[in-house]
């Protein structure tokens, strides 16, 4: 009975995430420092959502090869907000406190607009983020414009992202050139989401 309830609540939720091209769910959660950073804050610009777990080792080839903190720099530095969410549940042993997380984010050389934990999972929930890592992009009238992994290269293997086509570069490149997304939706890959 717990398998089937457990299956329909998955159903359920899958039936109520964000879908592409529709607006984006608006949130609140507190940051690694405890101010509230609501989507909504960043209205009229881009925005990125990067699902995080630092003891993931999909998170620890972008983060160690650098390739996640590159494209932070870059697209914050185009007036892009870069929001990487934490929704590992607080009873899990992959939970990182706000000042661990925080921490792991200084040492890795992070550079996202806020660092952000969402331990009740509801966040994660309702944009049907499934891994880590797993990225949105918002665009500034608050639509939906992309939603799946990284790249195409499903290892963690730091060496294959040099070789990977990177799908959040091209969704950002063509949003920020003025063109529609050409591959809006792709699959994440990574570690599973510890809701």
């Amino acid at each position: 009975m717990k398998t089937l309830i457990a299956a329909l609540a998955l159903v359920s939720t899958a039936a109520l995430a964000a879908a592409v091209r529709q607006p984006a769910p608006d949130f609140a959660l507190k940051d690694v420092s405890g101010r509230t950073v609501k989507l909504s804050d960043y209205r009229g610009r881009y925005v990125v959502l990067e699902w995080v777990n630092p003891e993931c080792p999909y998170v620890q080839k972008h983060y160690g090869s650098g390739n996640m903190q590159g494209l932070q720099r870059d697209y914050t530095a185009k007036n892009v907000a870069w929001l990487t969410i934490d929704s590992t549940n607080t009873d899990h042993s992959e939970y990182y406190a706000p000042g661990k997380l925080a921490g792991w984010m200084r040492r890795m050389g992070g550079a996202p607009t806020a660092t952000l934990l969402d331990p009740t999972g509801t966040v994660g929930r309702a944009y049907g983020a499934r891994t880590t890592p797993h990225l949105f992009i918002v665009d500034p009238k608050g639509e939906l414009i992309y939603a799946g992994g990284i790249d195409d290269r499903r290892s963690t293997d730091p060496d294959d992202v040099k070789t990977a086509r990177n799908y959040v570069r091209a969704a950002m490149g063509e949003a920020l050139a003025g063109r529609p997304v050409a591959e809006a939706s792709t699959r994440p890959y990574g570690c599973s989401i510890k809701y």
